[in-house]
């Protein structure tokens, strides 16, 4: 019985050896936006992360995306996807699979509250409320951007200069656990941050507009680290 129970675990650890080499599978999702071809960097030279791109219509429409992909990134811009998709879209989400969200891809869904305020945590104002103003931004600002918690998505960034597009009067959520901010003006200040969805790993990035972003040592570690923690490394 010791013997059996020893095999039985020898199994269980090659298991976990075997899934812990394998890279995590990356769906990066665009369209609806322009942007610069410094963006694929992001996923280049990296043994742990294997990514495909797919851009809108499509990446919502090729089956159930549980069975390839173990996160999603988005850096897209979209506002209407079909009921279908939408559930596509959810049923990953729910089965615990992760999310990172970079950039423009704060505007999708933006009435779409599920998204917004339970998975993102943020939502775009395109008018005006009762008790805010519409969303702005400001395009090549240099920001000084700097960690506010310790977590796997911020190690190794203490603190970095970066020339970016700022976004001001985003709606966020009380429940988003920011990681990194900035002081600067034109910004909300939080520019990284967890999303309050609790049954997956939702990682979001404000950054990331340009080739100066892309091609910034300190981003390209905090997309890294984004993938690998929502894809549970």
């Amino acid at each position: 019985m010791g013997r059996l129970k020893a095999v039985c675990l020898m199994g269980l650890f090659a298991a976990a050896a075997a899934l812990a080499a394998a890279p995590v599978r990356v769906l990066v999702v665009t369209g609806g936006h322009d942007y610069a071809p410094s963006f694929y960097t992001l996923f280049e030279g990296h043994a742990d992360i294997a990514a495909r791109v797919d851009p809108h219509p499509m990446p919502y429409r090729r089956g159930d995306l549980r069975k390839r992909y173990d996160v999603l990134v988005l850096y897209d811009s979209v506002q209407e996807i079909s009921e279908a998709e939408r559930q596509n879209l959810e049923d990953f989400l729910e089965s615990g699979k992760g999310l990172v969200v970079l950039h423009h891809a704060l505007v999708n869904y933006a009435d779409w509250s599920w998204w917004c305020e339970e998975v993102v945590g943020a939502r775009w104002l395109w008018k005006p409320t009762a008790t805010q103003a519409k969303t702005t931004w400001k395009h090549d600002v240099v920001q000084k951007v700097y960690r506010v918690l310790d977590h796997p998505v911020t190690r190794g960034i203490e603190r970095m200069d970066i020339l970016d597009e700022t976004y001001k009067g985003l709606w966020l959520s009380p429940r988003i656990r920011v990681l990194l901010r900035t002081d600067e003006a034109s910004s909300d200040g939080p520019v990284a941050w967890i999303g309050p969805y609790e049954k997956s790993r939702v990682v979001v990035i404000q950054l990331g507009h340009g080739r100066e972003a892309h091609l910034h040592p300190d981003y390209q570690k905090l997309v890294r680290n984004a993938i690998l923690w929502a894809g549970g490394r």
